[in-house]
């Protein structure tokens, strides 16, 4: 059915499925706590969806994924920098329980590889995604779980708790890489994966890291009442390591509240979003400046830019442009940057101001073209743009729509 729908907007396809449910407009608009007229504006193109929260209880109610009325892009379709398609080695790796599973891996290891080499490889990984490197990230991953199975199978003491570390790491970046791409179900697997093995490490950076990629999961898989509640006992876990926290403590416990507080934006949970961003504006506070310690890009110029994804959620589009317009993202790495600059392209578009907006979301893919194309809301934005035109769009918006393949 997704190929049926590709070229729709997502108010036509939110229709499009409803006759197909055999649903009237009056019942969908009831399971969502909306009105008859208000869904007929959607449906019609005269209103858009611009919450995600909204988005969700509507895929829920025609029994379909958030990924089928946004039209997300196939994991599939997409190729790597070396022109394979590689979700699928990444998602057989991730399920090959023979790999998984110690007690039925036998296989004789009298060495396994060494932890300076593997270590050097989580780095290059992290390294690529925060680049926004999409494709090398996800050809990379297969083989870089299978090297660090084998270190966790083949180190004992000391190492062993090194080993652990690293393969959590690497459970990590499996399970970001796959939700920036779509595949939520398997992100959340490889970040529960990745807490297991991070619990075992005994490394309360490590833990940290893997409680915030677990909430991450939860978020995109719109379980938000269940990442907002890790947030809070993840917190109390990690709270007593503030009292002598390096800096890699301290950004890991600030990007902790950033998801809870995007979590809680999404649940309509003003109070406790507003209590998570005091929280990491605190940390931040502590910090003292923008830093990439541990692959977070937390600091004070994180928090802004989570701001303003929350006012977004919150329905606040005047304050997410008053804070947007301002916010010099320039520090942060790519992937940071590219984020804040589609979520601005959100703000200009749903407040009319659609020449700013294009122009956003174009210097955003010249810088990462790979991130701007996977993203929910930059294929959705400019789908919403082509199909609003009265007359011939314009060769910027005909060709960034091509390149997006919405068009």
């Amino acid at each position: 059915m997704r190929g049926m729908t590709d070229t729709l907007t997502i108010g036509e396809r939110v229709a499009w499925y409803r006759r197909r449910r055999g649903m009237t407009q009056e019942v969908l608009a009831g399971l969502v706590g909306r009105t008859a007229d208000w869904l007929g504006k959607v449906e019609n193109n005269r209103i858009p969806i611009d919450r995600l929260s909204v988005l969700t209880a509507l895929a829920e109610a025609l029994d379909l994924t958030v990924g089928d009325l946004i039209a997300e892009p196939s994991p599939l379709e997409w190729t790597a920098d070396s022109g394979r398609m590689t979700v699928p080695a990444l998602r057989a790796a991730l399920v090959d329980y023979r790999q998984v599973m110690r007690v039925l891996n036998r296989a004789p290891e009298t060495s396994g590889p060494e932890l300076g080499d593997l270590q050097a490889q989580v780095t290059v990984v992290l390294d690529a995604y925060q680049q926004s490197r999409y494709g090398y990230v996800t050809s990379r991953l297969p083989s870089l779980l299978a090297v660090a199975r084998s270190a966790d199978r083949t180190n004992v003491g000391s190492d062993s708790r090194r080993a652990r570390s690293l393969l959590a790491m690497t459970y990590q970046a499996a399970a970001m890489i796959l939700t920036k791409l779509g595949d939520t179900d398997l992100a959340w697997m490889a970040a529960d994966r990745g807490l297991t093995a991070a619990q075992d490490s005994e490394n309360p950076v490590i833990i940290g890291s893997l409680f915030r990629s677990v909430t991450y999961s939860l978020l995109s898989n719109g379980r938000y009442t269940e990442a907002v509640r890790l947030t809070h006992d993840a917190a109390d876990y990690l709270r007593p390591g503030l009292a002598k926290a390096s800096p890699d403590f301290l950004s890991i416990f600030g990007t902790l509240f950033l998801a809870g507080a995007m979590a809680a934006a999404r649940n309509q949970d003003r109070g406790t979003t507003r209590i998570f961003l005091a929280e990491a504006d605190q940390t931040a506070q502590r910090l003292g400046r923008d830093g990439n310690h541990f692959w977070t890009a937390f600091g004070p110029t994180n928090v802004a830019i989570h701001r303003v994804s929350t006012a977004m959620e919150l329905g606040d589009v005047q304050v997410a442009i008053d804070l947007g317009s301002r916010v010099n993202a320039s520090p942060l790495p790519t992937e940071r940057r590219i984020r804040h600059a589609i979520e601005l392209a959100r703000a200009y578009s749903t407040w009319n101001r659609g020449d700013e907006a294009l122009a956003e979301l174009l210097h955003a893919e010249r810088e990462a073209p790979e991130q701007v194309r996977h993203h929910y809301i930059s294929r959705r934005l400019v789908l919403g743009w082509v199909r609003q035109q009265r007359g011939k769009p314009s060769p910027q918006l005909t060709g960034l729509a091509q390149r997006l393949r919405v068009a």
